[in-house]
């Protein structure tokens, strides 16, 4: 109705709260439903232009991915060095240009086919932050890890085998949880319900943490740090967690605010720790 009177704020612009500075209402809530008397003010909010979530993460993971690939070629313009410096006679440079690719073209596909969102929409303005901090990092770790001058890890082929067998374990882990927390709304429905393990031996560590995806997304990072040993991507698996920390923490505590059965043995993100 609201939207009819003024079409410029279509729903997803839209903030509807009981108080100005108070959350704003979900959209299954009924008005008879709410806490207020006879008479209620309600109060909108103009959230700004909207980006739909699939369109969001399609673009934020689509540009390291290509911007990667960039610095791998060599293009001319990014080193500027004569031809016999535009290859790079370590094996690992090769590897953790797979294991990049791969780490986003999983996401896209996850985007696409796995990930079903509470959420319908994201502020553009969110979108074009997001976007400088994923390009922006991918292209500093690029610029080094294929650095004509780049030395491979100090403890050689067996730190990278090790890095790599991780990398692999916690991608598949990361997986498997996205794909655990689909199967909860297989029916469409936005309903929050408590994940639980399941035969998929990557899921039983939600019997210790809430978003063991997260757990995992940080592992693969890690890995990829030791991989390359590579100090930018050090500094990028270290954001990645601080935020990823303060994401897990806001789930849980919404979890045990929601649920008084939800289990007691797990933390935000790390066993026993955090």
């Amino acid at each position: 109705m609201f939207h009819k009177s003024y079409p410029q704020w279509y729903p997803a612009r839209q903030s509807i709260r009981l108080d100005p500075k108070g959350k704003s209402l979900r959209d299954e809530e009924i008005l008879q439903h709410l806490p207020v008397g006879t008479t209620a003010t309600l109060y909108f909010k103009d959230l700004g232009p909207q980006i739909g979530w699939t369109m969001v993460f399609l673009t934020e993971y689509a540009g390291p991915l290509f911007i990667y690939f960039l610095f791998y070629f060599r293009m001319p313009f990014v080193y500027g060095l004569d031809d016999k410096l535009t290859s790079n006679p370590h094996p690992v440079v090769n590897l953790a240009c797979i294991c990049h690719s791969f780490h986003y073209i999983k996401r896209l596909i996850e985007t696409i086919f796995v990930h079903r969102f509470s959420h319908g929409t994201m502020p553009l303005r969110s979108i074009i932050k997001n976007c400088l901090y994923y390009w922006g990092f991918a292209a500093w770790l690029a610029y080094y890890i294929n650095h004509p001058l780049y030395t491979p890890p100090s403890y050689g082929q067996k730190q990278i085998n090790f890095a790599v067998i991780m990398f692999l374990i916690c991608e598949a882990g990361n997986f498997s949880i996205h794909v655990a927390l689909s199967d909860l709304r297989r029916d469409g429905s936005k309903i929050r319900k408590i994940p639980y393990p399941t035969k998929n031996p990557f899921t039983w560590l939600f019997i210790f943490v809430t978003c063991p995806n997260y757990t995992y997304e940080v592992g693969a990072w890690i890995s990829f740090t030791i991989m390359t040993q590579c100090v930018p991507v050090g500094l990028f698996t270290f954001l990645c967690f601080i935020q990823m920390t303060v994401w897990a923490k806001d789930k849980h505590y919404t979890y045990v605010r929601e649920f008084k059965d939800y289990p007691s043995l797990r933390m935000p993100i790390i066993p026993f720790l955090l």
